[in-house]
């Protein structure tokens, strides 16, 4: 059967919908939809970090990928894994992996701006990952880690109230 244009629509149709839609029910699935902006995410699809590991940035160093296959859901969003020894590590302690500040960069937060931060630029420091939109901001945050750490700490709770949690 052809999709018909919405243009092609009777008002009883397009009355309908918005109906569906102001009562909360969904004709598309919402799986994955994001529903806090406290954790970087890809909005549409719901996916944590854009769908990398935050298990990697310790086990191998490095910013890989998770797997579409290996998933949980944790705190709203979708968290993707490259293995089950990955996934089950972050099951048992979340708090661990995930980014401090849900991922945005701390070099922003201490402006009072929260951007997000890119999952490739990356810094792991005294046991939590950091994640920068920009490399000069990693590099800049590598100069003074303690120092930035503690002022972005410091304008996270502020900042926070601005995001949808």
């Amino acid at each position: 059967m052809e999709p018909v244009h919405p243009r092609h629509r009777g008002p009883g149709v397009a009355a309908l919908l918005i109906g569906l839609m102001l009562s909360g029910l969904a004709l598309v699935p919402t799986r994955g939809a994001v529903t806090t902006e406290l954790i970087v995410a890809d909005r549409l699809g719901g996916v944590a970090l854009y769908g990398f590991d935050p298990v990697a940035y310790f086990v191998d160093r490095m910013a890989q990928p998770g797997s579409e296959a290996i998933e949980l859901r944790f705190g709203e969003l979708t968290w993707r894994f490259r293995n089950e020894a990955n996934r089950a590590a972050f099951a048992a302690r979340p708090e661990v992996y995930i980014p401090r500040f849900g991922g945005h960069d701390p070099i922003a937060l201490m402006r009072g701006i929260p951007i997000a931060g890119d999952p490739a630029l990356f810094v792991v420091y005294d046991g939590r990952v950091f994640l920068f939109q920009r490399a000069d901001n990693r590099a800049a945050f590598l100069k003074e880690p303690e120092t930035i750490a503690q002022a972005a700490a410091a304008a996270w709770p502020k900042v926070m109230r601005t995001l949808v949690p």
